[in-house]
């Protein structure tokens, strides 16, 4: 395959060195000048910070460009992969999420913690682990080459089934009777992830018209998808620079469960595919929506639950911290094995 001479392509072979720069980048903007990234933190509503959601925004639009309706609709006879999204997000998932949560907690770091801390560090895990991603995933799908209709159709039908499953599922893992969920945080994510950027990207092909103009636009665009990734991670790092200084013991305690977690569900997912011989540009975009989280949603009702300086919120945050990092690698191990997914 030819290799892109586009500045895309020199950040997608590069990712990694970027992303690793931003991190760097965001923690020491971040503690040379918290007073203005708190600025930026609280230009908020409903959890939902302006700034990183204008950033998601340019990240997904020009995924969206290239969905035809058409192809859509065809996306939906395909089960398998939707099959493989749902039961993993839906029955694997969450009870992993808690399982990995206890055994860590209560038993192999329980001299490390305080048990009430360690109650609500599971808790964090459990509220990540009931929130599939919405917005993230259509740049892990690019990243991968994957079926961008068909990812849309995977988003779609777990944000559906999420604004049901959410609350009784969480209030069945944490032993909680009511769990208050944020419907402004939920549905202004869909809105701002999902459905703005789709209508834009349709009105966009429309204006187009032809295949040739689309193709031209989209490849001058789709820049800026990679540039909003990286700026996201600045801002993500800078706004919690201070946790990650001040209490690196406990976010690597943390991280742990999580890494196992996020690797052994892609493991689990993206085998599956394969042995169920489901094309590796769905099977790669079906592993990784499995993976990921809403950390927006995750974070918010944290804090609603257990209050903004609790250990759940600190376990979302964790969670925002190794999200980008983590899915890049499986981006990367995804993409070194696709030719294991050629006709058999």
């Amino acid at each position: 395959m030819k290799k892109s001479k586009s500045p895309l392509g020199v950040f997608e072979r590069y990712l990694s060195v970027w992303v690793g720069l931003a991190i760097v980048a965001g923690v020491l903007l971040g503690l040379a000048a918290p007073g203005a990234m708190q600025r930026i933190a609280r230009l908020e509503y409903a959890q939902v910070n302006f700034v990183v959601a204008v950033l998601i925004w340019l990240m997904i639009y020009p995924m969206m460009i290239g969905i035809d309706l058409a192809v859509l609709r065809e996306a939906g006879r395909k089960p398998k992969g939707l099959c493989i999204t749902l039961v993993i997000n839906w029955l694997v998932k969450p009870f992993t999420m808690a399982g990995l949560g206890i055994l860590f907690f209560d038993y192999l770091f329980a001299g490390l913690v305080e048990p009430q801390a360690a109650r609500e560090y599971i808790a964090g895990m459990i509220l990540l682990g009931v929130a599939p991603c919405t917005a993230m995933v259509f740049v892990w799908s690019q990243l991968v080459r994957g079926d961008s209709a068909y990812t849309l159709v995977q988003v779609s039908v777990n944000d559906l089934i999420m604004v049901f499953a959410f609350a009784p599922l969480a209030a069945l893992l944490l032993g909680i009777s009511k769990v208050v969920v944020p419907w402004e945080t939920l549905v202004l994510s869909v809105l701002l992830y999902v459905v703005t950027p789709l209508i834009a990207g349709l009105l966009t092909r429309r204006w187009l018209v032809s295949p040739a103009r689309i193709t031209h636009f989209t490849s001058r665009v789709k820049p800026f998808s990679v540039l909003g990734l990286l700026a996201t991670v600045v801002l993500l790092f800078s706004f919690q620079a201070q946790t990650l200084v001040s209490q690196p013991v406990v976010i690597a305690l943390i991280a742990i469960p999580l890494l196992v977690q996020s690797y052994g569900i892609f493991a689990l997912a993206y085998g599956w595919a394969w042995l169920w011989r489901v094309p590796f540009s769905v099977a790669a975009p079906a592993a990784l929506i499995g993976t990921s989280n809403f950390f927006e949603l995750a974070v918010a009702v944290a804090i609603s639950l257990f209050g903004l300086n609790s250990g759940a919120a600190l376990a979302t945050v964790v969670g925002v911290l190794v999200e980008v990092p983590v899915m890049l690698s499986l981006v990367s191990i995804a993409l070194a094995t696709q030719h294991r997914f050629a006709v058999r």
